[in-house]
């Protein structure tokens, strides 16, 4: 920007020197307009008044990031490049001689640095939120792996990039006559790892619940807070010779790092204590705490400590999660980090001159330094993950994203800049090495770390392949209450037996509000353990539901129960890691649309639970059930199905069972495993209708159907009603659901997606929801005014799907 232009909101700009000028501007200033026409006469046009000028540049930042933003999609870059690209953007607009006029006028010289402190406030709120949603806890629960990795990737570039110039101290003098503070800066900000930075990367690219996501965070959050004590003691030690004063600003470090979390975090659980469970914090706390958050800013200033330390501090001794911290999150995540932070980091590239002679010894030289250390750190952390027993690939991973750089280090090096710590060139060459580290690490994990691929059917998880009698071992999924009934119901219908046990894992998903970390927490381990209130009250309904279950069908159901907090758009991993761990032979998963008998829809949970059950059929390591119910119980001629708790189900007579078969593909095979469990319980009425097309009868006969043996034993079963059904096309296929749909409680069916068949056609053309199949959807449909539950089967995807077709 130029501080010749003729065009300022100042009276006069005179140059002293090289750093110093004299500015003369009328007091007050003209802060606000008065209008295009009234500020003639007074000089208070838009153009020359300080809040519409900021306005118009605001307006300008936005419009170009998003352009920006677009642009570089394609490119799956970091979110923050496309704003950093806004800065370099306009920079190199301040140098066309065929806009520089229109620059000058848009950005005059005065504006920038009130733009520059204005934004500024995002960067703080954006470290607050980050301290908030970190666990500071977390420190004591993490396990050696991550201490290692952290400890390891700070100490040996740290001992590495500084044992040169403590051995040759008579190079330290040359070193900074010749670039300053540059080299220590770029040594010391390349050695640390930031937690806000790397959960941002994590987040992007979509691994916080994958293995490597969780030790990549947890050696974060180790490496962030030694850092910052290690970064701060220098600070202090280093910014002044009078001893008296480093001695008086270490205890007040000291004692603002002790006593804001033994003195505000017992304040804020009386908050959480005294805030009625389901209702929100109070307006009043959260903007005294947000007060709080730049009074101790102006502390941290006054013993030379950067302004967002106080933020950061008292972030971490807020409790994270719902309510209040997810209260927090939830009131300055816009206002902070959604509008001021893409501003803030636009406003500080473009402070950067990037016209810089790459040749000069000092680009070459930070350069180097920048790129030493990460090779160093690269290495430190790689040969240590191998020797933690990690894979390569996953080694090489974890080590690029605790290099990686981002937010964090553009405000450091902003605040640098500011003071005059580093100079232009230092300053832009820093910029760029964060554009392309961040560039790097995005590109190269995405490309070697995919946490899907370790759920690819290798063996056989599903039903079909359990031997006669075996243990039969299930996952179910619950994200609302009402998730529960439905649950035991359709264990009840597996017939737990001494002879056929089966073992159930309940897996709670939560999402994750107010926190950076992920939590997988197994309540058979934490019975004793002291959780959160708010986190426990979530669970606690579920456990005490199928530990009743379990009570009530001693030495024939094991139930098992877990609660996983994690991102809505990622709960998919901790389903497939769980069936994964457990060998899982199937998944029972809610449908995300509960209506109720009459066609209304109760509940819809489009963005969160269909989202879900779409990847976790796409990756599953099992076969997965989908299952429909209706928000009134069952209650039908000769059969009621009564709730007589929250948690279990008990039936008044028997259930009516049916079974959808069509034949010739492994969802029907996997459909008949399952009826062949529900055959011994005697409160059950099965009956199973095979839909044969009606065209191809004497084709039949010769074709062997995949299912034959299996068909055969439940076709012949005592208890067990069999029905061949002939129909033309979907339309009679239609028909004949219309006609059952009201004589059965409960409807088993395979997906059958991407087979067709006869008895389907036209069903699939008119499917809303293509997750359940052609025949579930339709028999899940509002318009049936059914009361019947309805759960369709995905036999466990194999890695070589062999093409079978239909079976008339």
């Amino acid at each position: 920007m130029s501080i010749y232009s003729n065009e300022t909101l100042f009276s006069s700009v005179t140059k002293l020197n090289e750093t110093w000028y004299l500015v003369c501007y009328q007091a007050p200033p003209h802060t606000v307009s008065d209008g295009l026409w009234g500020g003639q006469k007074s000089g208070r046009t838009p153009m020359k008044s300080f809040f519409p000028l900021f306005e118009l540049q605001v307006l300008i930042i936005f419009v170009l990031t998003q352009i920006c933003c677009f642009l570089l999609k394609p490119l799956k870059l970091p979110q923050f490049i496309s704003q950093m690209m806004a800065g370099v953007i306009l920079g190199a607009l301040f140098h066309l001689k065929t806009v520089d006029t229109y620059m000058d006028k848009l950005f005059p010289y005065g504006t920038h640095d009130v733009i520059s402190s204005i934004s500024s406030i995002g960067f703080v709120i954006f470290i607050f939120i980050n301290g908030v949603q970190m666990d500071f806890s977390m420190i004591t629960r993490t396990g050696n792996k991550a201490w290692t990795i952290a400890i390891v990737g700070l100490v040996v570039p740290l001992f590495v990039g500084f044992a040169p110039i403590l051995t040759f101290p008579e190079k330290l003098v040359a070193i900074e006559k010749a670039n300053g503070q540059g080299i220590y800066v770029a040594l010391v900000s390349h050695i640390i790892s930031s937690f806000a930075v790397i959960a941002s990367c994590v987040s992007e690219l979509q691994i916080q619940n994958s293995e490597l996501g969780r030790l990549a965070l947890s050696s974060a959050l180790v490496s962030d807070i030694l850092s910052t004590i290690m970064t701060t003691t220098g600070v202090t030690i280093v910014s002044t010779p009078d001893m008296e004063v480093v001695s008086r600003n270490l205890f007040s470090l000291f004692t603002l790092a002790v006593f804001i979390p033994l003195i505000c975090r017992p304040i804020m659980f009386w908050i959480i204590k005294h805030t009625p469970e389901g209702r929100p914090v109070e307006e009043g706390y959260i903007y005294v705490i947000i007060a709080m958050v730049f009074g101790l800013g102006v502390f941290t200033v006054k013993i030379d400590q950067q302004f967002v330390l106080g933020a950061f501090i008292l972030g971490l001794s807020v409790p994270e999660g719902p309510p209040l911290g997810s209260a927090l999150v939830k009131k300055l995540q816009f206002f902070g980090t959604s509008f001021f932070l893409p501003i803030f980091v636009t406003t500080s590239v473009l402070k950067a001159d990037f016209f810089i002679d790459f040749s000069s010894s000092v680009v070459v030289s930070v350069g180097m330094v920048v790129l030493f250390i990460h090779l160093v750190k690269i290495a430190a952390c790689f040969v240590t993950a191998l020797c933690c027993n990690m894979p390569v690939t996953d080694a090489l991973s974890l080590s690029l994203i605790l290099n990686t750089k981002g937010v964090v280090e553009i405000g450091i090096y902003n605040s640098l800049y500011d003071n005059n710590i580093v100079d232009g060139q230092t300053y832009g060459i820093l910029m760029i090495s964060i554009m392309i580290i961040a560039t790097i690490v995005q590109w190269t994990v995405k490309l070697l770390y995919d946490p899907s691929r370790k759920y690819a059917g290798y063996q056989k998880r599903n039903m079909m392949s359990l031997k006669h009698h075996s243990d039969l071992r299930i996952l179910l999924t619950i994200h609302k209450p009402n998730h529960i009934s439905a649950a035991t119901d359709f264990l009840d219908l597996c017939c737990p037996t001494h002879e056929n046990p089966i073992t159930v894992d309940v897996l709670h998903l939560i999402e994750l509000v107010g926190r950076a970390l992920p939590v997988f927490i197994p309540h058979c381990l934490q019975r004793q353990a002291s959780l959160s209130a708010s986190h426990k009250s979530y669970s606690d309904d579920v456990i005490v539901a199928f530990d009743i279950y379990e009570h009530n069908n001693p030495h024939a159901a094991s139930v098992y129960t877990y609660t996983a907090i994690s991102p809505s758009n990622l709960m998919f991993e901790d389903v497939c890691n769980l069936a994964l761990d457990k060998v899982a032979s199937m998944i029972i998963l809610p449908f995300h649309i509960r209506w109720s008998s009459d066609g209304v829809v109760e509940s819809d949970d489009k963005k969160t639970l269909r989202a879900m059950n779409h990847r976790v059929l796409e990756i599953a390591p099992c076969s997965v059930g989908i299952l429909v119910t209706r928000a009134n119980s069952k209650q039908t001629g000769t059969s009621t199905i009564s709730s007589t708790s929250s948690s279990t189900t008990e039936y008044s007579s028997t259930t009516r069972l049916a079974v959808i078969y069509i034949g010739g593909a492994d969802d029907d095979e996997e459909i008949l495993c399952l009826a062949k469990r529900t055959m011994n319980n005697p409160r059950i009425n099965l009956v199973v209708y095979h839909l044969v097309a009606k065209d191809c009868m004497a084709e039949l006969e010769d074709l062997m159907v995949i299912g034959d043996e299996m068909l055969q034993e439940v076709k012949h079963a005592e208890n067990v009603r069999y029905q061949e059904i002939f129909t033309k096309d979907g339309s009679q296929t239609a028909c004949f659901l219309r006609e059952i749909v009201n004589e059965h409680d409960f409807f088993i069916v395979g997906r059958r997606h991407g087979i067709h068949s006869p008895q389907t056609e036209g069903l699939t053309e008119w499917s809303e929801f293509p997750e359940l199949g052609a025949i579930g959807d339709f028999l899940s449909s509002p318009d049936l005014n059914s009361r019947a539950s309805v759960l369709v089967v995905q036999q466990q995807l194999s890695i070589k799907t062999e093409l079978k077709g239909w079976i008339l």
